[in-house]
């Protein structure tokens, strides 16, 4: 989506993973925003950074993050269903394989952009 992340995950520690992933993910946007000269959105991400925050510049993930434990296949499945169904809802497309960064297409049985592991 263009204004949040869905995914599912499995760690030993969840909240650190979670911050790792967040910091090498908008130090790579960023890097690559600037590389690019992308100064319009900068700005926005510099205007968008909490006066706390006093090591960066910029703040491209909003604080904080909402992890639910999955206790069972058929959560997994309620979960993977509504990740799956938000660019639907949204109206971007008409049938959740056809979202590019959506992994339903694999779960239809249709290629995908990237390989997924269902190894569950």
């Amino acid at each position: 989506m263009e204004n949040h992340i869905h995914f599912i995950a499995q760690s030993d520690d969840l909240i650190k993973h979670i911050k790792s992933f967040k910091s090498w993910t908008a130090r790579s946007i960023l890097d690559h925003l600037q590389e690019q000269n992308a100064d319009f959105l900068l700005r926005q991400f510099a205007f968008n950074k909490k006066a706390h925050k006093i090591q960066s510049q910029y703040q491209l993930w909003q604080e904080g993050s909402h992890p639910q434990l999955i206790m069972d296949e058929m959560m997994l499945r309620q979960k993977l269903e509504y990740v799956h169904q938000n660019p639907v809802k949204r109206g971007y497309v008409a049938c959740a394989e056809h979202w590019r960064y959506s992994r339903a297409s694999y779960y239809a049985g249709l290629p995908g952009l990237i390989d997924e592991f269902a190894g569950w």
